[in-house]
């Protein structure tokens, strides 16, 4: 739910906002909170290998954009995010082409007499899936270069020394954890510092062995560390539905709206039938206006070795083409439309496996 605080602000010579009164040299003014949100790398890492990641990064990037929500990335998350990210992007796309060799397999062996059109359709979409599932990883990054970075100080180094000799969380388990510390010391220092109330801070991870309740509801600090969560101020939240609740209850519906459009932005790649189709009519187009000059030579006469009987089936098969896509389609163009369909046919032969410009009829 957003909340509303209104504060009052000395201002003079003052001038009214629209729908707000002036009374004398006081102003009033709707103040939204801004959420800040420190996401671990955990968390980062973990909406990189959704399928449905986009739900999160998207809007993530364009509230960031509006100045409704704050990202507070220390150095540290980029460089455990860019470290892990070869090895969790290896694990994506072998998951992916995992998924489509069992596939394969079963329509080798129960497949239907389409069985070869799926197989094609298969081994066109493999690396442009594979592709796709990797977006998320290249659009996390650029999120986190360009958000507002936050250090550690001798304070939190401090603190961080004192959690370890007091073996309190994350220091609780037998392990190096100065990393986790960091974390957790930087958060606590940003939200302390902030004294405007009106801002919101959220401390998201799914890594609860260091930061949750021992065998306990992972949506719960270890006791060591609800000092840092005392209120709706600042939030302890686990894993991507964690993060997720904090944006639908800060923003609601825009948020909501943002996450669904999603859909909408992730077009669907096209499939082998689509681009043989496509390629097909643009060779025909192309075909057909080339055998037109042809035709116009043949006329002039100019046969160049073409007999009576094969101009008579290039004429057959022109009117097919015009038949097949209407007469007003095909030709001929202006110089700038001939240059645009041999574009397209270049582009739809590279995608097929052709080098560019092989425009051969």
């Amino acid at each position: 739910m957003i909340q509303r605080n209104f504060s009052v602000r000395r201002r003079g010579p003052a001038r009214p906002l629209r729908g707000f009164p002036l009374i004398g040299s006081f102003e009033f003014r709707i103040i939204l909170p801004m959420l800040q949100l420190l996401i671990d790398t955990s968390v980062w890492l973990d909406l990189a290998k959704r399928r449905d990641g986009q739900k999160w990064i998207v809007p993530l990037r364009v509230l960031k954009f509006q100045g409704k929500i704050d990202l507070l990335v220390p150095r540290l998350v980029i460089a455990e995010f860019e470290r892990n990210r070869p090895r969790a992007e290896a694990a994506v796309t072998a998951s992916v082409r995992e998924r489509f060799r069992l596939l394969r397999n079963d329509l080798q062996e129960y497949g239907d007499d389409d069985r070869h059109t799926w197989l094609a359709e298969l081994t066109h979409r493999i690396p442009l899936l594979s592709a796709m599932t990797l977006q998320n990883f290249s659009e996390i990054s650029d999120l986190l270069h360009d958000a507002r970075s936050i250090e550690p100080t001798d304070l939190e180094y401090a603190r961080i020394v004192q959690r370890g000799l007091d073996k309190k969380a994350p220091f609780h388990l037998h392990k190096n954890s100065i990393a986790d510390a960091l974390l957790i010391e930087v958060y606590r220092s940003a939200a302390d510092s902030d004294n405007d109330v009106a801002n919101h801070y959220c401390f998201v991870t799914s890594n609860y062995q260091d930061f949750s309740l021992p065998n306990g509801d992972r949506r719960t600090p270890h006791p060591d560390l609800a000092v840092l969560f005392p209120n709706e101020r600042s939030r302890y939240l686990y894993g991507v539905e964690g993060l997720n609740s904090a944006l639908v209850d800060h923003l609601g519906e825009e948020f909501i709206e943002l996450s669904n459009e999603t859909e909408f932005l992730q077009e669907e790649p096209r499939t082998f039938a689509e681009i043989l189709e496509a390629e097909r009519e643009y060779f025909d187009k192309i075909w057909y206006v080339r055998s037109l000059i042809r035709a116009e030579k043949i006329e002039a006469g100019e046969r160049e070795g073409i007999s009576p009987e094969l101009t008579e089936q290039i004429h057959a098969s022109m009117r097919v083409i015009e038949e097949r896509y209407g007469a007003e389609n095909v030709g001929p163009w202006d110089d700038w439309g001939w240059g645009f369909v041999h574009g397209k046919l270049s582009a739809l032969r590279w995608v097929l496996g052709s080098e560019w410009d092989f425009l051969d009829t």
